[in-house]
């Protein structure tokens, strides 16, 4: 299923549609074939990832008890317990990126808590940082010892792998091996 084609029709639909297209789609995955169809292909102990919608990435854990309508996961990044909807975990390894193509920038979609992005800020000078926290509008970054809040129309993926702890970059000439803007 392309999900981007699915994001570019849902913003068309209304506040209501949505409202009703979610609550539809909550009612069929909490059928009882669906739950079990997942459920059934999981042990405890079992490793899995699924998609975190806090943070738009997936997450590796451990299946450490399986309920009647979600998992108790262990979370290996934080040793944290959650429990996890079956419809989050993972279990055909489908590819979980959802490609935009916005006019400029990088969508809302498109990146996930942790990752390093780039921007030119008000003084024009190119900044990267990592990403903190996603807004509705914005991403919030750690860009040194700063917080900013950063659009996404204005963020770009960084390439050099330098470009970390908001340090300023500068444009290299041919010669200079220094860091590269992404292009």
């Amino acid at each position: 299923m392309n999900l981007s084609d699915v994001l570019k029709a849902l913003n068309q639909a209304s506040a209501f549609e949505l409202y009703r297209m979610r609550a539809a789609i909550d009612r069929v995955l909490e059928q009882p074939h669906w739950l079990e169809s997942i459920r059934s292909r999981l042990r405890v102990g079992q490793s899995v990832t699924y998609f975190e919608p806090r943070t738009n990435a997936s997450e590796t854990g451990q299946i450490m008890e399986l309920r009647r309508k979600r998992a108790l996961v262990l979370e290996f990044a934080t040793q944290k317990r959650w429990l996890i909807e079956y419809a989050a975990i993972n279990i055909d390894g489908a590819d979980v990126e959802i490609r935009e193509q916005p006019l400029k920038g990088l969508g809302r979609n498109e990146v996930a808590v942790g990752e390093v992005v780039g921007f030119v800020g008000r003084d024009q000078q190119q900044r990267s940082g990592k990403i903190i926290r996603l807004n509705d509008k914005t991403v919030t970054l750690q860009v040194g010892r700063q917080q900013w809040r950063v659009a996404y129309m204005l963020l770009h993926r960084v390439v050099d792998g330098q470009a970390i702890d908001g340090e300023v970059l500068e444009i290299a000439g041919p010669a200079d091996s220094g860091p590269q803007l992404p292009t």
